[in-house]
């Protein structure tokens, strides 16, 4: 073979290995797009706090600065997402703790923050609507320690219900129309609690029975105020509709959640995971003649010999 024409082959070889290494990975770069965010500036590790249960359309999620890109079920949620629904689209979220979220089209909200361990009183979960329609059922944060919804005018102290949040698309002026709070029962019946504040902190008033509903409107001097009103029945009606899908996605959503959390456990060091350059006791396991070996350690008798009748 000719210099010139071995070159050639050569290069040829390349670009078709080249071709080859792109191909085997466009399915890892697809996987990144739901990669968890950099932390590392912060000293911190990224773990997901929530997981999409149900979503009919299309929905995304937007980290940091990065481009908005699209969710699939059983994508993880982190704390800072920003998750937003098209047109036509609803998105079920299910959080570590059991509260879930079910967005309807064109409606936008944000994990501000969410800490939630078992048994602590610590835990934490803020949650900005700032567009759209937000149903929610509160669960283990809400009843062990802080959970709250935010608007632009108001925050919601959340005291472990169900709850339906409408914040209207701003207007050509930039001012958007008077967000609506309400208060319905939970699937088996249970009202719970909704606080109602200012973004300052002042205290507008309190929902305590299904069904009933603040209008957040403008005050004298420029304040807000928590304005009673009756659910018009038209409305009453696609809540309705919106409880319903809540309370489904609810369902599906703790299941995954108890999934997710025992794999978790799973892959974590613990009383029963082997810990890196630690020793762990081994016990004899041999059956005992005729049955099964005795649960937590050996059989008597030692050296696995069973004791004759």
């Amino acid at each position: 073979m000719k210099r010139r024409e071995f070159i050639g082959h050569f290069g040829a070889v390349c670009a078709a290995s080249v071709a080859t290494f792109r191909t085997a990975l466009w399915p890892f770069a697809a996987q990144a797009q739901n990669s968890p965010p950099d932390q590392s500036a912060a000293g911190q590790t990224a773990v997901e706090v929530g997981q999409v249960a149900t979503l009919q359309g299309s929905a995304t999620v937007t980290r940091g600065n990065a481009p908005a890109v699209a969710l699939r079920v059983r994508d993880a949620i982190f704390r800072n997402d920003t998750l937003a629904t098209a047109a036509n689209s609803t998105l079920g979220i299910t959080f570590d703790d059991q509260t879930t979220f079910s967005l309807s089209a064109n409606t936008r909200i944000a994990v501000n923050e969410f800490v939630y361990q078992e048994g602590d009183g610590g835990n934490a979960a803020t949650f900005n609507v700032a567009v759209g329609t937000a149903a929610f059922v509160a669960s283990l944060v809400a009843k062990t320690g802080d959970m709250k919804i935010t608007t632009a005018n108001a925050t919601l102290g959340i005291r472990g219900t169900t709850g339906v949040v409408d914040v209207p698309q701003a207007g050509p002026a930039g001012g958007g129309g008077e967000a609506r709070i309400k208060l319905y029962p939970d699937s088996d019946g249970h009202v719970g609690r909704i606080e109602v504040f200012n973004r300052q902190g002042g205290r507008l008033g309190a929902l305590t029975q299904g069904a009933s509903a603040f209008t957040i409107a403008r005050g004298p001097g420029g304040g807000f105020r928590a304005v009673p009103f009756q659910i018009p029945p038209g409305e009453a009606a696609r809540d309705r509709g919106v409880l319903q899908r809540l309370f489904a996605t609810h369902t599906i959503g703790r299941r995954m959640t108890i999934e997710r959390l025992r794999a978790r456990g799973r892959n974590r060091p613990g009383p029963n995971n082997r810990q890196p350059g630690r020793p762990q006791r081994q016990f004899n396991r041999n059956p005992r003649p005729g049955g099964p070996p005795r649960p937590g350690g050996p059989p008597r008798g030692g050296g696995g010999r069973g004791r004759r009748r």
